[in-house]
C-alpha cells in the first residue's frame, strides 16, 4: 500500500528487454534500508525490487504491465515518481493507493493559474464512472483531488510544491500518465452493479 505522496523522482538508468523488461532506476533512496523483494511505486505501478546497489534498484515488468501502463514507453533518462511502501504507523498524507494501475489517462491541457497549474485529463470510457468531483485519483502515483468532471474529462489543480517535486513539471498536452481510481469508488461501483 502507498499514499500517493512522492518521496523521490528517479531516473531510468537502463532498460533490458528480454522475456520480461528490466528497468534499472537511479534513486536518492538509501538502498541499504530497502529489502530485496520490497515494493516500490514507480510512477504509480507497484513493482518488486529484484536487484539493488547503492543509489539504484532494478524491477521487472511483464508484458501485461507494459500493455496497461506507460512503462512500455520508458527509456534511458525517463524520470519517474517514486514512493516506498507504507509501513504501519506511517503518516497517511494522501489517500490509500494500491499501486495497481487501472489505465492510462491523456493530458488534454496544462495551464498556469496564479502560482498553481490546472491540468485537464481524458480517461478511457470504462474508467470515467469512477471519477467524481472532490474524489481522489492517483496519477503517475501522485495523490490528487479531482476538481471538476465532464464526461470522460476531469481537472486537477497542482500546487507549486507538487509540480516541482514530481514529474508533473514535465507534463503537457499529449503526455500520458498511469491512473489508479480511488479504491472506495471501485468497490462502491461494484456493489451498485449487484443491486
Amino acid at each position: 500500500m502507498f499514499t500517493g505522496i512522492i518521496t523521490d523522482v528517479g531516473r531510468v538508468a537502463a532498460v533490458e528487454r528480454r522475456g520480461d523488461t528490466l528497468f534499472t532506476i537511479e534513486t536518492a533512496f538509501d538502498m541499504g534500508t530497502v529489502d530485496m523483494g520490497a515494493s516500490i511505486a514507480c510512477s504509480g505501478c507497484c513493482l518488486t525490487v529484484i536487484d539493488k546497489a547503492p543509489g539504484r534498484f532494478t524491477i521487472s515488468a511483464s508484458g501485461e504491465t507494459l500493455s496497461k501502463t506507460t512503462l512500455g514507453t520508458w527509456e534511458q533518462g525517463t524520470e519517474i515518481n517514486l514512493e516506498r511502501a507504507l509501513r504501519l504507523g506511517d503518516e497517511m498524507g494522501g489517500h490509500i493507493v494500491s499501486g495497481h494501475v487501472d489505465g492510462v489517462a491523456d493530458v488534454v491541457s496544462a495551464a498556469q493559474e496564479g502560482d498553481s497549474w490546472r491540468y485537464l485529463f481524458e480517461v478511457p470510457a470504462d474508467l470515467a464512472r469512477f471519477v467524481a468531483p472532490k474524489g481522489s485519483v492517483a496519477l503517475d502515483g501522485v495523490s490528487l483531488t479531482v476538481n471538476e468532471v465532464e464526461g470522460r474529462r476531469f481537472g486537477v489543480n497542482i500546487i507549486p510544491h507538487t509540480r516541482t517535486h514530481t514529474t508533473f513539471r514535465t507534463l503537457g498536452p499529449g503526455s500520458r500518465v498511469n491512473m489508479e481510481v480511488d479504491m472506495l469508488a471501485r468497490y462502491v461501483a461494484r456493489l451498485a452493479e449487484s443491486l
